[in-house]
This record gives C-alpha cells, sequence and structure tokens, in this order.
C-alpha cells in the first residue's frame, strides 16, 4: 500500500476522531442486580409502555426468561409478544420477521433479552421502525440511520459482546455471504439491565468465548489510535477484569462474584470500543461469521493473538502497558508485550479454545481472497490500528487461523 493511501486513511481518522466530540452519546438508565429482570415490568410501566417486542432466540426461550418476562408485564399491565427466531450471527430476515410482530402488535418499544446476536437484531428492528422506507443493507457503515429508534431496552445474558451500550449493529447476508455493521449513536440503548442471574446457565464454551470477545474489544480499543482518557481507563479495567474474573466464571459458572465482574468488563470494554473503533481482530471474525458463521467470540479469540503479533513494534508500548496493568513484568515494552501476547495465548488454551478455526467452520483455500476483500473493505479506512496492512497483510492473518 502506498504512502499516499496510508496517508488518506489516517486523514480520514483523525476527522472521524474529532466529530465524535460532536456526536450524541447518551448515557444509559440502568437496573442492576441479581433479580434485576424481574423489576422491569414496573420499570416499564414507571415509563408509560403499553405494548412490548420482546427479541430473543430459541435457546433463551428455552429457559424460561422470555416467557417470565412476558407473564410479568402481562400482570403489569403491558402487552407483551415474543420474537424467539433469531439465529447467532443475525439475519436480515431475522430483523424483517420481528419488525412484522412489532407493526402488526402496535408495539411502543423493544426489549433485546440476550447476546450479542438478540441485541443486534434487536438493533436492526429499531432501524427499519425509524427507516421504514429504506432496506437494512442501505444502513450499512457509519451514520446512516439518522433518526431516532423507538426505546431499545437491553438485557444481556452474556458477558462479552458490549452490545447493550455499543453504537454498533452487526447483520449478516447469508444470500451474499456476508456480514458488517451498521454504526449509529441512534442505535444505543437507552435502558439497561444487568442481572449476573442471567449469565449464570452459560455452557463454559460461550462463557470463554464471550469473555475473550470483551478482552478483543479492550485490547483493539486500548492500542488504537483514537483513544480519549475515558476509554484508555475503561480498556485498562476491561482487561484487567477479564484476566481476573474470566477463568474464574469458567471454572465455576455459580461464581457470582465472577458473573457479575465479567458483566462489568464487558460493560467497560463496549463504552471503549464504541468510542475508540477496534481493528483488524473483528474485520477477520466478521468476514469468518459471515461465510462459515463462525461464532464472533471464537473468531476473536484466535485470531488476537496473531494480529497482536503482527503489529509489532507499533503496538509494544500500549500492549506494554496492559501488561503493567495486569501484572506482567519484562526487561522493556517489546519483552512486557510478547508476555501479555503469550497470557493471552495461555488463557485461550487454559478454557479450551483452539488457536485454529477447523472443524465445521473450515477455511477452504478458495475462500481466501473474498475473505481478505471483505476484512480490508471493513477495517480500511475506518480503524485507526497501529499499523496499517494491506490485502497481503490480511491473507497472512486468514492464513495463520486457517486450520
Amino acid at each position: 500500500m502506498n504512502a499516499l493511501k496510508k496517508c488518506c486513511y489516517r486523514t480520514y481518522q483523525k476527522i472521524m476522531y474529532v466529530a465524535e466530540y460532536f456526536m450524541p452519546w447518551p448515557e444509559a438508565e440502568t437496573l442492576k442486580g441479581s433479580g434485576s429482570l424481574m423489576k422491569m415490568p414496573e420499570w416499564l410501566k414507571s415509563h408509560g409502555r403499553k405494548s412490548v417486542l420482546i427479541v430473543t432466540d430459541s435457546v433463551l426461550a428455552g429457559f424460561g426468561y422470555s416467557g417470565k418476562l412476558a407473564d410479568g408485564l402481562t400482570e403489569a399491565g403491558i402487552k407483551a409478544v415474543v420474537y424467539d427466531k433469531v439465529v447467532p450471527n443475525p439475519t436480515i430476515d431475522n430483523i424483517e420477521e420481528g419488525l412484522k410482530i412489532y407493526k402488526e402488535n402496535q408495539c411502543d418499544c423493544i426489549v433485546a433479552l440476550g447476546g450479542g446476536s438478540p441485541m443486534d437484531c434487536a438493533k436492526g428492528i429499531g432501524c427499519r421502525v425509524a427507516c421504514p422506507k429504506k432496506p437494512i443493507e442501505k444502513m450499512k457503515g457509519t451514520l446512516k440511520v439518522g433518526h431516532k429508534l423507538p426505546p431499545l431496552y437491553a438485557i444481556p445474558t452474556t458477558a462479552g459482546t458490549g452490545s447493550e451500550v455499543t453504537l454498533a449493529a452487526v447483520i449478516s447476508n447469508p444470500a451474499k455471504q456476508e456480514k458488517y455493521p451498521i454504526e449509529d449513536p441512534v442505535v444505543i440503548p437507552r435502558y439497561i439491565v444487568f442481572d449476573p442471574q442471567l449469565t449464570i446457565g452459560l455452557p463454559p464454551h460461550v462463557t470463554s468465548t464471550t469473555g475473550m470477545d470483551a478482552l478483543t474489544h479492550a485490547v483493539e480499543a486500548f492500542i488504537g489510535k483514537s483513544n480519549t482518557s475515558a476509554t484508555k481507563k475503561q480498556a485498562i479495567e476491561a482487561t484487567q477484569l477479564v484476566f481476573k474474573y474470566l477463568k474464574r466464571a469458567f471454572d465455576n459458572g455459580q461464581d457470582i462474584e465472577a458473573r457479575e465482574q465479567m458483566q462489568r468488563a464487558a460493560w467497560l470494554g463496549g463504552k471503549a470500543f464504541t468510542r475508540a473503533y477496534v481493528g483488524y481482530v473483528h474485520a477477520v471474525a466478521h468476514a469468518l461469521g459471515g461465510f462459515y458463521g463462525v461464532p464472533h467470540g471464537l473468531a476473536n479469540a484466535v485470531a488476537l493473538p496473531y494480529v497482536l503479533k503482527k503489529f509489532g513494534a507499533s503496538a509494544y508500548k500500549k500492549l506494554a502497558i496492559l501488561a503493567d496493568a495486569v501484572g506482567i513484568t519484562g526487561a522493556d515494552n517489546k519483552e512486557k508485550a510478547e508476555k501479555f501476547i503469550a497470557a493471552i495465548e495461555d488463557l485461550n488454551k487454559s478454557m479450551n479454545i483452539p488457536n485454529k478455526i477447523e472443524g465445521r467452520w473450515t477455511i477452504k483455500d478458495e475462500d481466501i481472497d473474498r475473505l481478505v476483500d471483505h476484512a480490508i473493505k471493513e477495517a480500511n479506512p475506518l480503524y485507526p490500528v497501529p499499523t496499517i496492512f494491506d490485502k497481503e497483510d490480511i491473507k497472512e492473518l486468514f492464513l495463520a487461523v486457517k486450520g
């Protein structure tokens, strides 16, 4: 990639960085603590809600969470309808199906119950309510919505995506084998419920990969070039919490303190990257999710060490700061950074996360060029990464994570 093009990318990133100071960044109202889910009916009633669309997936519906919430809303005199067909990597079809239910029941707000997929789907439905004549594909990219969404309540049941506080919704289009973000401050939820009891039933592999998703958000936000003093603090604290509590939550799913602290880590990581952006780890992960349905947290966990190593010296100083924050020592920034990356690899290994994308998600050689095109189109020029990669660099990353 020539120097002029890189200069243009950096100029674009600087413009976005300055522009963010003039964007609305609402602070959400929150309910916190064990049992908060069942306090929601009265909360919604106090907000004057009359008809609620609950967006979730079949697994959570099977746990009974959405049913309990719907029953509580009914008892409070609020109409409740449930859309529980959201798939991992939610699709345009999911959004359109949810939109139909919203309209048919004259809903006045949306409740997202789940991990990143129900959250993203709920945001997508909100976008379509706000922009009824604009298909979701026309909203992909940055600042393409521009209209106020219906009130959005977020109830995270995993601790990783940070979707409850971000300006992004990631949507898949299986017909085109693509996955792309919609990024606009209007999609940030205005209300959040943090109930650690909802994360108790997470399978260990979901706990591990969603937790590594939170770490990826924090690390990519911190090492990028668009930080503020607030995002630096958020990213450092999120990193510390993941290193302290994720393995505990993985080893003992009933550890309520670890669950609660991981929810905080996810929230902080989300706040950090929604202002400071992510990087090539996410670009690679989104491509893998769009092509093969690789779970986002898993893709991030696998790709993170490879991307950090490839940044080399350009990331040493900031990775060394993160190393210091979690108690990793070294003779210089290079040694600290390398030990920090090794610690991430060790954490993955301790939770049975592989170091390659393989099995039912095997990357096909004939798809590599298309994966590269998808990833680089997402990342450049927007992501303020330590070093700007070209197509050959991105190709090396896909080959590295390929089983």
